[in-house]
């Protein structure tokens, strides 16, 4: 099998980040309506990720609105802390709040509890593994407390440990699961000890039920993203829904033969929505591994890049629409659905909505998965690539529109009488002198969505951080209006085979580093974005820091466990600039 690494350049010729609408199709409410929203405790309180099962991001409480914001005071502060200061990281807790206390996860992955009216820290948990490496990043909690007998637990994870931890005082329930926690490597039918898995974002509580997704690498050696439900009480695992089917399986025959031993990803990193009073977990996912080339998964791949409606009791599929087929672009659905109802010809309609990194919004039935607006099933080309095969067509809403532009064009590239201007970038696989923006993008493939990259250079638009974000939309549910946080990147994605240009192969450890690094680290492993850039890394990290980060991960950034001691030592040896290439490729053709 020819096989691709892939690399790519932010382009940054055009970036937008701002709030668009969507307007939705709910009329005005009746009198009757109103009062079920005032009146609902989700929307009084905050005690959901993102408020509510609904996934809205909505809250009735009016105290602080566009007269008095301005008007704003500090009350207090709180530092979460706890982490080397060298360390690059970030926080993206959504904080829940129960009962007036504000319960949150600072950037080093404890758990904290403190008074939300002053600010004081009521009690702390600080994972056994917390040793600021492999940890990724929490997104959010998860809250039980439906019994008198059974303590109130707040659940989360750091690194491949889920918890349950005493909401009130902060310590591990040691009846849950093995002494507090479940090994969420366990149970998917791989070697656990080669499973790369964190969990990014919460999942959601039904009844007595804990169903969660999980983040893993978009490699080779990915997990299989298969969905799982826990027991509250014991962590007993009560159901599995496997995205990578398995034989006898509907959707078994969009893969190759053996793709559910081998093949990973298709998960839910994103988060969920439930519908409590149906019954229905909606769960959107993300693309197979390797997400930007798939001649080891030939087909359409279900249940990748698809939303799925679940029966929360038992993890029965009820329906499922797929948005990307044999996904080539990474456009994982980035972000938990919103449910709310549309009104037609005087009939409600329990709806579900899904934005896309594509700039689309598909709503369907959520009962039966119709959708409420025409989808087009459009024809694509086929890829260039040696050994894949593209899928012949694409889904796209025709309604609503867009709320991202689709194709990047010359004339987007100039400002009103202004001139156009130079970018000082200079692309070395090519070895190009520097060239204006214009002329960049006359060399390459620009044509909007679903065209499948090549190793010439197509443009990614939006680029595979947008449109939507993982914070995902928000809505209205009075009025039926979406809000959404959009991205407009433009990125220039372009494909290399594995060896040098002149056919000489690579040295294991330069091929090793391109198959695993280079699709966050930039091609020239130069960095992007917030990525850091991985030249020169021997002045930053020692030895072991460097082999320990590739096996275990840190931050944002999960390890590659089913790399072997060897591989791990050929990447480190080759970062640090200490592999002789040609050497190494002397030995490789040995």
């Amino acid at each position: 099998m020819v096989s691709y690494i892939f690399r790519v350049k932010s382009c940054l010729i055009l970036f937008f980040f701002g709030i668009l609408v969507f307007l939705g199709c709910m009329p005005d409410q009746d009198e009757r309506s109103l009062k079920a929203i005032n009146d609902n405790p989700n929307f009084r309180n905050w005690s959901h990720y993102l408020g509510d099962p609904e996934r809205t991001h909505f809250s009735v409480l009016k105290e602080i609105d566009t007269s008095n914001v301005h008007t704003l005071i500090q009350v207090w502060e709180f530092n979460s802390g706890n982490i080397d200061p060298d360390r690059t990281t970030q926080i993206q807790t959504n904080p829940l709040i129960i009962d007036s206390i504000l319960y949150g996860i600072g950037p080093s992955n404890a758990l904290f509890a403190i008074n939300a009216a002053k600010g004081t820290k009521l009690w702390e948990f600080t994972p056994p593994n917390s040793d600021q490496t492999g940890l990724g990043l929490s997104r959010g909690i998860l809250y039980w407390g439906d019994s008198e007998e059974e303590p109130s637990r707040i659940f989360y994870a750091s690194g491949h440990q889920l918890y349950a931890v005493e909401q009130k005082t902060g310590s591990l329930i040691s009846n849950f699961g093995t002494k507090g926690s479940v090994d969420l490597r366990v149970g998917l039918g791989r070697d656990p000890e080669k499973m790369p898995i964190v969990m990014t974002t919460p999942g959601v509580v039904y009844k007595n039920l804990l169903i969660i997704g999980h983040r893993t690498s978009e490699s080779p050696g990915a997990a299989p993203g298969h969905i799982r439900a826990y027991d509250v009480l014991s962590g007993e695992l009560k159901w599995i829904f496997h995205t990578i089917p398995q034989p006898g399986e509907y959707g078994y025959d969009t893969w190759p033969e053996e793709a559910y031993k081998t093949s990973g990803g298709a998960n839910n990193w994103a988060g969920m929505a439930i519908d409590e009073h149906n019954g229905i977990v909606y769960v959107p996912t993300g693309s197979a591994a390797f997400d930007w080339y798939g001649g080891d998964r030939i087909g359409d791949n279900l249940f990748a890049n698809s939303l799925i409606a679940l029966h929360a009791d038992t993890g029965k599929r009820l329906w499922h629409y797929q948005m990307v087929h044999h996904d080539l672009w990474d456009r994982d659905l980035p972000a938990p659905p919103n449910l709310f109802d549309i009104k037609r010809e005087g009939i409600r309609i329990p709806a579900v909505a899904q934005v896309t990194k594509s700039g689309h919004v598909f709503v369907f039935n959520r009962l039966t998965g119709e959708p409420l607006f025409p989808i087009e099933e459009k024809p694509y080309p086929p890829t260039q690539l040696e050994g894949d095969t593209a899928a012949l067509t694409q889904p796209l809403p025709l309604k609503p529109a867009p709320f991202a532009r689709q194709t990047l064009s010359q004339e987007d590239l100039y400002a009103p009488n202004q001139p156009a201007f130079v970018d000082d970038f200079i692309d070395k696989d090519q070895n190009l002198e520097p060239l204006t923006v214009g002329d960049k993008l006359a060399k390459i493939t620009s044509e909007g969505q679903f065209i499948p990259s090549d190793t010439k250079g197509t443009i990614l638009y939006p680029g595979a951080d947008g449109g939507a974000e993982w914070g995902g939309a928000a809505l209205d549910p009075r009025n039926g209006v979406m809000y959404v946080n959009s991205n407009e990147m433009a990125w220039i994605v372009r494909m290399a085979k594995i060896g040098d240009a002149d056919g000489t192969p690579m040295s294991p450890g330069a091929r090793l580093t391109q198959i695993h690094c280079a699709r966050c680290h930039g091609g020239q492993l130069q960095g992007m974005g917030a990525i850091p850039g991985l030249k020169n890394l021997e002045k930053r990290l020692s030895t072991d820091q460097i082999t320990n980060i590739i096996s275990r991960g840190q931050g944002a950034m999960p390890g590659i466990p089913s790399l072997g001691q060897t591989e791990v030592q050929q990447i480190s040896d080759f970062l640090r600039g200490q592999e002789s290439s040609a050497k190494a490729s002397e030995d490789h053709r040995a």
